[in-house]
């Protein structure tokens, strides 16, 4: 916020923050989550949303972060997870011999079907027959929009590249649909090279040769774990940026770490992802200075040394993002 600010006066941006109290202390004390007619409030009236890390030991079962993100993610059809993995800085890679201009790409993850809707049950619980089931969802409509949002991703960013990435040699039904649609899809961009691989194999090749990526696009459960995957290339949770989005509409802008409450209150949280998040959610809507010199904010930071411990500095969770507002007001 304080970096949301800084932006605000320098470029008059004229955006203006509401904060809503949907933490875990507001579900304890009050036992609500998402209040009644809080979707259409958050459809109608603002540009974006803006979410912290959710976890709280105090809610074991997390039901106020999963009411709060999934009612948001599935009431406003963002059906787009965007994770941009970028390396800021060479120190941060894990890889040998692989920098800056090595590991620079985006992933595509659909956010709204596949493994992650709850379908299934369990039949005869706690007992030697007991049978668990848990369905994968995947609809033409679902499959073909993210597709399509991945190559005009590449369109638009003057990019050559999309790579599809799925397990249809062995899930025969659901990735078989991945498959022709990403077919019939990639004929509607025939200036954009299409590419496939089964998702260990992009596990693999993430690791030997990140430069050989542009866009990554693929189904809700492989996204989630080829984009965590991505977060280690370019330094750890704490650097990773992530978005929800349905184009033209309201969407949802969060860093993907969680709260980490073994760390409260100590301030040595590492808030880049949170910045680099902000800036993912003012270029959404159509702030690119800002949110490109926030993103120069962050290098100068790493090449200053202006971070938190765990990426080899000595500042505390508010000195950094004290940092970050000046670098962003005055660069």
């Amino acid at each position: 916020m304080k970096v949301l600010a800084a932006a605000n006066q320098r470029w008059n941006l004229d955006l203006a923050s509401v904060h809503f109290p949907w933490s875990a202390d507001h579900y304890l004390e009050t036992g609500e989550t998402l209040p009644e007619g809080a979707l259409d409030d958050l459809r109608e009236n603002y540009a974006a949303i803006y979410i912290g890390a959710f976890g709280d030991p105090r809610v074991p079962d997390m039901k106020h972060a999963a009411d709060v993100l999934l009612g948001i993610r599935f009431g406003l059809d963002l059906y787009i997870n965007f994770r941009p993995i970028k390396l800021y800085a060479e120190q941060l890679s894990p890889l040998r011999n692989k920098g800056v201009a090595d590991v620079d790409f985006v992933v595509f993850r659909e956010n709204t079907e596949g493994a992650y809707v709850g379908v299934g049950g369990i039949f005869k619980k706690n007992t030697p027959d007991e049978v668990a089931l848990q369905e994968e969802i995947h609809t033409r409509k679902g499959v073909e929009r993210i597709l399509r949002a991945a190559f005009e991703y590449a369109m638009e960013h003057g990019l050559a590249k999309v790579c599809m990435a799925d397990k249809s040699n062995v899930m025969r039904y659901g990735h078989d649909l991945w498959q022709r649609a990403f077919a019939e899809v990639s004929c509607d961009f025939p200036r954009i090279e299409a590419s496939h691989l089964f998702v260990d194999a992009l596990a693999m090749q993430l690791i030997r040769k990140p430069e050989q990526f542009e866009v990554i696009v693929t189904n809700n459960m492989f996204g989630d774990i080829l984009t965590d995957l991505g977060a280690a290339l370019q330094g750890g949770l704490g650097m990773a940026a992530s978005a929800n989005l349905h184009p033209g509409h309201t969407s949802m802008f969060e860093p993907v770490h969680g709260s980490a409450p073994k760390y409260a209150g100590q301030g040595i949280a590492n808030p880049m992802a949170a910045v680099l998040t902000l800036a993912l959610l003012l270029e959404t809507l159509g702030h690119q200075e800002a949110a490109a010199t926030i993103e120069e904010a962050v290098r100068q930071a790493l090449r200053d040394g202006a971070t938190t411990a765990d990426l080899g500095g000595r500042r505390s969770t508010s000195e950094v993002g004290d940092f970050l507002a000046r670098a962003t007001g005055t660069t």
